[in-house]
């Protein structure tokens, strides 16, 4: 048998050449909880998905076949969790996740916590079972897999003014790869709710990507359209989520039928 390796972690490592390329990297947000659509983003060329336990449907028994379909098509597994509990870092890695985003982060505190709980010791507290899928269920030697574990990645996502308030210390904590920045949050916090191109919100970003640029810390955004994302991309932010893939499929939908009905 050829060497084992983790599922996720060469796509891992060609996601972070992306976050490290003039382009940066894109990725939808992913809430069908079918296989088939992240199967076919990583066909379609994407540099991750973006697998959606906080505002999606799908449960964490889906959430590996979900993974298995990233692994198939060489894209990232990007998982974010539901808020609040470590035991949803800790399950999201076990079934392969290659990254994790973290919502609703406002302090340093709970930056500390999310690495402590992403990462292995002596640098966190996450359990230790070298019989999950992401080790292979046991066939990949237990000492291999808790070393290349610690490649999997962190992103925190900032989306309040309270995290903006933070925002110097938060940048400070190691083991963060990616500081995330949710647009339409942030929006509602300046007292502009959805109004995510209010010069206030705007402005706002501006000086979050002025502290991170400062600090070497990447940044990532959502964006609605292409065009947003590559305004974002253009600001300095180099991992930026399109959409979602119930939306895509409604645009592509939509286009066919309008232009059946145009006679």
């Amino acid at each position: 048998m050829d060497q084992l390796k983790m599922p996720s972690m060469d796509s891992v490592a060609r996601f972070k050449a992306a976050l490290n390329s003039d382009q940066g990297a894109l990725g939808p947000f992913m809430i069908t909880s079918d296989p088939a659509y992240v199967e076919a983003a990583g066909y379609a060329g994407y540099d991750f998905v973006l697998l959606d336990m906080e505002h999606g449907p799908g449960t964490f028994e889906n959430l590996q076949n979900l993974i298995r379909a990233a692994n198939v098509a060489g894209v990232c597994p990007v998982v974010r969790v539901p808020r609040g509990m470590d035991i949803w870092i800790d399950r999201a890695l076990d079934v392969g996740a290659g990254a994790l985003l973290v919502p609703q982060i406002d302090t340093v505190e709970q930056v500390r916590a999310v690495v402590s709980a992403a990462k292995f010791g002596p640098v966190g507290t996450r359990g230790t079972n070298r019989f999950v899928r992401s080790a292979c269920y046991g066939a990949m030697p237990g000492s291999e897999y808790f070393a290349k574990a610690q490649e999997t990645m962190v992103i925190i996502q900032a989306e309040g003014k309270k995290a903006v308030e933070n925002l110097d210390e938060i940048l400070d904590v190691p083991g963060v790869d990616v500081l995330f920045i949710g647009p339409y949050d942030l929006s509602s916090s300046l007292g502009h709710v959805g109004e995510v191109n209010h010069p206030d919100v705007i402005a706002c970003i501006q000086g979050i990507i002025e502290k991170a640029n400062a600090k070497g810390v990447k940044l990532g955004c959502f964006a609605d359209t292409v065009e947003g994302a590559k305004k974002w991309r253009d600001m300095g932010i180099k991992f930026v989520s399109y959409t979602c893939d119930t939306y895509l499929f409604y645009q592509a939908a939509k286009a066919d039928v309008d232009a059946f009905a145009n006679k």
